[in-house]
């Protein structure tokens, strides 16, 4: 299972911006953002319940109540960005206007570039059809650079990552891993050249690195066998070391989360850790037999085993959201059925019902952003 990203930019971005680009400004650096805080920061996805303008609007609104930032996940614009870094496009408007919407609602941003497809890794997102889909590909790297530096110069985020679950990809084309790993080298001394302070990281699917599922591609591994090797594959570069982790598909209760599960994460590196995405179904799914009580239990994991060393932490969504209106967008999008049905596997990950209704889990998740 690969957990996923919802990116709505079609709908509300394009209305936004009349469904026209316009010159992008680059924006200053906003005035004691929270990442300056020293420390964690907490954080969600903006996916908001329905795919509506109007739920839009309003769930950055209670975002801004229950976050400190915003996580902006795009695909990369791969025609827009292969031959040069600055321009005029669709998609550079349509970023910039869910900046503009995150500040207005007082929220930090944070950027994850990503070349993949959040619903299925093993896959590149976007990338036109006769370019050759490896990270060995001169457009594939001449675009990641000009993007990724594009985010650099225009939104100054303190936190930067080049990939989401890299190592899902690692272990699908193991031939490719180093391919991107000299990708990411080579960028990394890019943008401390121009921003030295921002800290640059890729993110590490937790579950799968501790091989909590067969892959055969990975050979005979065992469980809770943590492949290191991925992560320090991009040592000394990684300014922190981020994870996702999606436990309910592979415990059966919250409650049966090792207590080291987390923690021996600490014990690997000295450095800074966070949470790039993650959460804990509140719903049964097939075999899965989850409740609101399970969520709470993944949150004190998380809190007790990485609390001391967090530097940020994303839950993947703050509500549930509405598979109906999804899906009517999702296929007008061209996705595939397989796709819908791994987005419907969360979407009961929310720590709050679709409209609006607490579950117990977003009580906890106050207490810790609370804490000094």
């Amino acid at each position: 299972m690969r957990p996923f990203l919802i990116f709505l930019s079609a709908l509300l971005f394009a209305s936004l911006a009349c469904g026209q680009s316009v010159p992008v400004t680059p924006f200053p650096a906003r005035e004691n953002p929270a990442s300056d805080s020293g420390e964690t920061i907490y954080g969600f996805f903006p996916s908001p319940p329905k795919t509506t303008i109007v739920s839009v609007i309003g769930h950055f609104k209670d975002l801004g109540n229950y976050g400190d930032f915003v996580l902006f996940q795009h695909n990369i614009p791969w025609e827009e960005f292969v031959d040069s870094i600055e321009g005029e496009s669709k998609s550079r408007t349509d970023i910039a206007n869910q900046v503009i919407l995150a500040r207005q609602n007082g929220l930090d941003t944070l950027f994850v570039v990503d070349a993949l497809n959040g619903l299925n890794r093993r896959e590149f997102s976007g990338l036109p059809s006769d370019w050759e889909a490896s990270f060995a590909n001169p457009q594939v790297r001449t675009a990641f650079t000009n993007y990724t530096l594009w985010v650099v110069r225009n939104f100054h985020p303190h936190y930067l990552g080049l990939a989401s679950e890299i190592n899902t990809y690692m272990d699908a084309f193991p031939k490719d891993a180093p391919n991107f790993a000299s990708l990411y080298h080579e960028l990394y001394a890019t943008i401390k050249a121009e921003s030295p302070d921002t800290q640059v990281f890729v993110t590490f699917q937790w579950d799968d690195l501790n091989n909590m599922w067969a892959q055969p591609e990975e050979g005979n591994r065992k469980k809770f066998d943590i492949n290191w090797d991925q992560i320090e594959a991009f040592e000394p570069e990684l300014d922190l070391w981020v994870i996702s982790s999606y436990p309910y598909f592979v415990f059966p209760s919250g409650k049966d989360i090792p207590a080291n599960y987390y923690s021996r994460l600490l014990s690997r590196t000295t450095k800074p850790v966070a949470i790039a995405e993650g959460g804990f179904t509140s719903r049964a799914l097939g075999d899965i037999h989850a409740t609101p009580e399970d969520q709470v239990t993944y949150l004190q994991a998380l809190h007790d085993q990485l609390g001391s060393r967090l530097a940020f932490w994303v839950y993947l969504v703050l509500n549930d959201f509405d598979m109906d209106s999804y899906s009517k967008m999702f296929r007008a999008q061209g996705g595939s059925d397989s796709d819908l049905g791994t987005l419907s596997m969360f979407s009961s990950i929310g720590l709050r019902e679709m409209d609006g209704t607490s579950k117990p889990a977003l009580d906890v998740w106050m207490s810790y952003r609370n804490e000094p």
